[in-house]
């Protein structure tokens, strides 16, 4: 059986040049979606080995450039524009458009399956 970071490096290396997926994109389709954090952590623990890996094409939610903490986000920049994906410069900083450049595969494709959320009883917080 793989590992979770097996699974993860499987779905990065499954996003096709000149589109982008969201940390938690990736948890959900490596089948744990409550593990956005630990997809970037799989990422910034790759290897030279694992140069096949397109980290750069894994970005935030809201379509932002999270690499800047650890030292990579203009490279990240420049391999995303490299490939074609506009990334809009704002004050906020770096964001690609994700309704744009957003893949989308199919959830049975890597074997994940959709997860109905869990009800809220009315009058409950939350």
């Amino acid at each position: 059986m793989s590992t979770f970071r097996d699974r993860v490096l499987e779905v990065v290396r499954s996003i096709p040049a000149g589109k982008v997926a969201t940390y938690g994109q990736v948890a959900l389709l490596a089948g744990n979606m409550h593990a956005a954090r630990q997809v970037g952590a799989v990422l910034y623990g790759i290897g030279e080995t694992e140069d096949d890996v397109p980290w750069q094409r894994v970005i935030n939610a809201s379509g932002g450039i999270s690499t800047y903490k650890v030292g990579a986000g203009e490279l990240q920049v420049a391999l995303l524009e490299a490939e074609g994906v506009e990334v809009q410069r704002s004050s906020a900083g770096p964001r690609v458009a994700l309704r744009h450049w957003q893949w989308r595969p199919e959830l049975d494709q890597f074997g994940a399956e959709p997860v109905d959320p869990v009800p809220v009883e009315p009058g409950s917080d939350g």
